[in-house]
């Protein structure tokens, strides 16, 4: 069985330099387009939202959402790196969409490993930053091992092994799900007999494309703040 990625058309940059204009890449400009035309919704409503009134309607729901998820970075990362919790919202809000949007037939975007490594390099940049910003010292430290008998490069090695190993586990993670849930998904359709087709997809789907695309988010953004927020600490 055929799970590779369609491809709509190219672009020819140079003769080196070939763009591919692949099914990921089309759904993923359609979650970014829908993203930005609510942000500019919810900037236009905000014009209008009253501090000291009671919030109702979009306002409450969007002041719920950044609450609950600012307690959730707080837990998991502090308030050190408070800053980069706006980036982290709307990671997790992309990913939902992104991991969940297969309900709908198409193929999600995370379960193409081209588009869950680069997300899992941003989070792997954050942590280097958090690190060097808020603990240049420990964090020098942390990757030279202990000192106790001198500078040993195995425990260099094995640090810097460790630091590049958490991107690589993230995106496989990530990608992993939902490529899974989608290879079952496809194979329940084409080899399941017509009577498990009508009533069993529809349990499955709401498993595979909601209930474990939610998590992978979850999990997928939690550990990026954790390791985030154990990079800024001593």
């Amino acid at each position: 069985m055929d799970f590779s990625i369609q491809i709509f058309g190219e672009i020819n940059i140079t003769d080196n330099l070939t763009i591919y204009i692949t099914e990921t890449l089309i759904i993923m400009w359609i979650i970014i387009a829908l993203f930005i035309a609510l942000a500019i919704t919810v900037r236009v409503k905000s014009r209008n939202w009253d501090a000291m009134k009671k919030p109702a309607g979009l306002q409450n729901l969007m002041e719920f959402l950044i609450s609950s998820f600012e307690g959730i970075f707080l837990n998991s990362a502090g308030k050190k790196v408070l800053y980069l919790a706006p980036y982290f919202f709307t990671l997790f809000a992309f990913l939902i969409v992104a991991n969940t949007i297969g309900v709908l037939g198409v193929r999600p975007p995370t379960a193409d490993w081209s588009m869950t490594f680069p997300l899992a390099l941003v989070s792997f940049i954050l942590i280097q930053f958090s690190g060097i910003r808020h603990r240049p010292k420990g964090y020098i430290k942390d990757l030279l091992g202990p000192l106790v008998f001198g500078f040993i490069p195995v425990f260099f090695l094995l640090n810097v092994m460790g630091e590049f190993s958490k991107p690589i586990a993230l995106s496989f993670r990530l990608f992993g799900n939902i490529l899974g849930g989608l290879i079952l998904m496809s194979l329940l359709y084409e080899l399941a007999p017509l009577v498990f087709r009508l009533g069993l997809p529809a349990v499955l789907h709401a498993y595979f494309d909601i209930a474990v695309g939610i998590l992978q988010a979850f999990i997928f953004t939690v550990i990026s703040i954790a390791f985030v927020g154990l990079s800024a600490e001593e």
